[in-house]
Formats: structure tokens, C-alpha cells, sequence
């Protein structure tokens, strides 16, 4: 027996329990529906309809706020506007749009996509949200580097409302449950597949340590390059991206209104792919939730390290996020995928269908599109790389040797992640990610009216004139 097998077999009754509670599912249409989706869009709505849809009213502000119209460069933290979200968006942003659309659509038909953006609509008033609490309730530490994140506010803002034991509780779990998520070895089994298929190189361990060198170099160095980094890949990344599946729309122009017309008229047709609009719904809701983190709280621990005075300032700036990853870049991907029929070839799945997509207009995109997973699967890595450290820190205390030994153990388990394909590891990194949602969501519910104020203060501020706009647009490239 190999070590996969070995550690598959020894992870899975494990992995299996906590998977079966986690995922608990009912049957809608013929389909297992996890009920913890529905927590999260119920969340996404619930958000939506208390703060009286900031997704859209709110959105002109946040890009102004994003550009650092309203920061100093003098206010406490570690990143711009601009770093924050691209650090979020690193995290976000990567194989589940390139390949979970392809998925989406591929079983649940065009209409998937519909149901996709509206979650992701919806998604941006849940990170609006956690991420005005990540910085409310973040810790300035003595060597002036900021720990934020759900477990600060959960436990802080608990106790202030009389639960201090279950703050405690739920701020530990999240901890947990955040470190369980952070073993990310799936991001570089995929990226080691596609760069393979690319160049037809094999060595994945040799492919595994380069990854692992790569992340340590970045994270060990600390937040503020983690930020720097994604500044300069995430636009990068995302341009290149866009840019190729722009030109593929503009050769199928004529098919693209068509192409709108199937993903909204089949996201309410009778009888479709799977279940016909239950079935849409449902599979767009899923790979919706799976890809924006909107609920989960993940988000927050990046957010909290901006350069703000304001929480609320920062809150409008994560309301861009899921509009950004499921709007824009997993929309590209399915009209990509819709105009060329990709999703119809018979034999290709996830990935696949997308690189299919794009090899049926540019026939050398596939080995475009192994560099794009490699530094999507990258800078995913140096993100949730940098949320381990902070749940694990939360626990074990904030000190220089503490979070150097576990970036160090962290970087030497990423190196395996090409070459030992763990199905139980990669059921219980996924539970323990939905499993964040669970006291995230509880405590948003609780601290949402304080969320209202600030939101609503900080707004009035500004158009008051109270809060001015500087000179100097400081959220780009500072």
C-alpha cells in the first residue's frame, strides 16, 4: 500500500463523519441538496434586504474608496484599499472560475449561470458585512502588524453582547475549522495537471518543492509583500484572462445574444439539463457559494489588514469582491463556454471544457492557461497560506517563532500536494471551509445591527462633507 493510500485510509472515517454532518442534504427534485448553500444564500438575502441592497447602492463608493479617495496614508495598518482586495481576491478568484463554471454548466445547463451571478450578487452584502467587523474588532500588535478576522469578532463582539462563553466557543472552532481549510493541496494537484498536459513535465514532487519555495518566500516575508504580490498578479492574472475570453466573444458576436438569452430562459425552464429550473438553481447556487466565500468569513482575516481608520470603508470595498470573482471573471468564463459549445463535447469535464473553449479560437491557449492556473493556484496558496497563520496564532498565541515554525511545516506539507492524491483530505478541507460558515454567519446575524450604524454613519460622514477626499489617490500602487 502507498502513502496515499496509507493516509486516505487513515484521514477517512475522520473525514467522513465530519463530511456527512457538514453536508447534510435533502432531496429537491431528485437532487442532494447540502443544506449548509442555502445557509449561506439565505444569509446573502437576509443582508441584502436589511441593509436595502448596498450591493448596488454602495457600489460607485466603494470603487472610489478602493482608489483610496478617502484614506490617509497615515492610518494604521498594513495594505491599501487596492492591496486588501486583490489579497482577497488572490484567495477567491482562481481554478473554481476557470473550472467550477465549466461544471456548473455542464450539469445544470446555461441557466446555472444565472443562478451563479445572482448568489454572487447577493454574496456582496455578506462580505460587506464580516469584513466592516474584521477591522472593527482587528488587534494592532506590538511590532504594529494588525490580526484580524472572525475569530477577533465573534469572540469580542459576543462578549459585548452578554455571550462571552460562546464567543469563546464559536471563536475557537472558527480558528479550527479555519486551519483544516487552509490545507489547500488540491490547488496545487490541479495546478501540477494542467502545467503537465502544458509541457508534458512529470517530476510532481520536483513541481510540488517549487511551489512550496515559492509560497515560503512570500509568506515568511509577512502580510505587506503577500499584498504587494497580489497587487501585481491579480490583474495581471485576471487582464490576460478576460482579455483572450473578450476577443473569443467578439469572433462569436453574433452568438453572444443568444448565449444571454439561454443562460436566463433556461435558468427558469421546466425541464433542462438536471432537473430543469430546481436543478439550475441549485448547481449555480452551489458552485456560487464554493467560489465568491461569501458566509464563510475567510475574506475578513485579508481585509483586516487595511490601512484604514474607517471599518465601514473597508466594508465597502468587500462588497467589490464577489461582484468581481462570480460577475465578472465566472460570467467571461460561461459565455466562453456557451458561445463555443464546449460544454457539450462529449468526454471533458471541469477544466477541460474551459481549455477546449478557448483552444477552439487560440489553439496554444491551453499552455496560457497553465500559467494562469499555476499563479491562480499561487497566489490561492499565499492567501489561505496567511489565513492558517492567523487562526493558528489566534490559538497558539502571536509570536515571531510560533508563526515561523508553522509557516515552515505548512510549506513543507504544500510540497506533497502534486504527487499524493488524497480523496479524504480533500472532503475534509472542504468540510471544515463550509464549516466556518456555521458561527461566522451566527455571530453576523447578531452584530448586524452595529454593522447598520457604522455603515450608515460612515455614508452620511461623506456625503456630509465631514469626511473628505484627499489628493492623493493612495489605493493603487502605494
Amino acid at each position: 500500500m502507498n502513502l496515499d493510500q496509507q493516509i486516505d485510509e487513515a484521514i477517512s472515517p475522520i473525514a467522513g463523519v465530519i463530511s456527512d454532518v457538514i453536508f447534510f442534504s435533502v432531496n429537491i427534485a431528485g437532487l442532494n441538496v447540502p443544506v449548509i448553500a442555502f445557509w449561506l444564500i439565505t444569509a446573502g438575502l437576509f443582508f441584502s434586504l436589511y441593509f436595502r441592497f448596498p450591493n448596488f447602492r454602495y457600489f460607485g463608493l466603494a470603487l472610489k474608496i478602493v482608489r483610496g479617495q478617502y484614506t490617509r496614508a497615515d492610518e494604521p495598518g498594513d495594505l491599501t484599499h487596492f492591496q486588501a482586495l486583490s489579497a482577497a481576491l488572490s484567495g477567491t478568484v482562481g481554478i473554481g472560475n476557470i473550472a467550477g463554471v465549466a461544471v456548473a454548466i455542464s450539469i445544470g445547463g446555461p441557466g446555472a449561470m444565472f443562478w451563479m451571478i445572482l448568489a454572487g450578487v447577493l454574496g456582496m452584502a455578506t462580505k460587506m458585512v464580516e469584513c466592516t467587523l474584521g477591522v472593527a474588532y482587528r488587534r494592532i500588535n506590538a511590532d504594529g502588524t494588525v490580526s484580524g478576522g472572525p475569530m477577533h469578532y465573534i469572540q469580542k463582539g459576543l462578549a459585548e453582547r452578554g455571550y462571552a462563553g460562546l464567543g469563546t466557543v464559536f471563536a475557537t472552532l472558527f480558528a479550527v475549522f479555519g486551519i483544516g481549510a487552509s490545507i489547500t493541496l488540491f490547488q496545487v494537484n490541479q495546478a501540477f495537471t494542467q502545467f503537465s498536459e502544458a509541457t508534458g513535465f512529470q517530476d510532481g514532487l520536483a513541481f510540488g518543492i517549487g511551489i512550496a519555495f515559492a509560497v515560503g518566500l512570500v509568506i515568511i516575508a509577512g502580510v505587506r509583500v503577500i499584498g504587494l504580490v497580489a497587487q501585481a498578479l491579480v490583474p495581471l492574472m485576471a487582464f490576460i484572462y478576460l482579455a483572450a475570453g473578450f476577443i473569443i466573444l467578439c469572433l462569436h458576436v453574433e452568438q453572444v445574444p443568444a448565449a444571454f438569452v439561454s443562460i436566463f430562459v433556461e435558468a427558469f425552464a421546466p425541464e433542462g439539463v438536471s432537473g430543469g429550473v430546481i436543478g439550475a438553481m441549485i448547481i449555480g447556487l452551489q458552485r456560487a457559494v464554493y467560489s465568491n466565500e461569501a458566509g464563510t468569513g475567510s475574506a475578513a482575516i485579508a481585509h483586516s489588514a487595511v490601512k484604514t481608520g474607517e471599518p465601514s470603508s473597508e466594508g465597502l470595498v468587500a462588497l467589490l469582491e464577489p461582484f468581481i470573482d462570480t460577475v465578472v471573471v465566472s460570467t467571461m468564463t460561461a459565455l466562453v463556454v456557451v458561445v463555443t459549445g464546449a460544454y457539450k463535447i462529449p468526454g471533458l469535464s471541469g477544466i477541460e471544457i474551459t481549455s477546449a473553449a478557448y483552444a477552439s479560437v487560440f489553439p496554444w491557449f491551453p499552455n496560457i492557461l497553465a500559467v494562469a492556473v499555476i499563479l491562480f493556484a499561487y497566489t490561492t496558496l499565499l492567501t489561505w497560506s496567511y489565513y492558517s497563520v492567523k487562526c493558528w496564532t489566534y490559538l497558539a498565541g502571536e509570536s515571531y517563532w510560533t508563526s515561523l515554525g508553522y509557516k515552515i511545516v505548512y510549506c513543507l506539507l504544500l510540497s506533497t500536494g502534486a504527487v499524493v492524491s488524497m480523496k479524504a483530505t480533500l472532503e475534509f478541507t472542504d468540510s471544515m471551509f463550509f464549516a466556518m460558515a456555521i458561527p461566522n454567519v451566527i455571530t453576523l446575524y447578531i452584530l448586524g445591527p452595529q454593522v447598520k450604524r457604522e455603515i450608515e454613519g460612515y455614508v452620511a460622514r461623506i456625503r456630509s462633507g465631514e469626511i473628505s477626499r484627499v489628493e492623493k489617490v493612495a489605493g493603487i500602487g502605494d
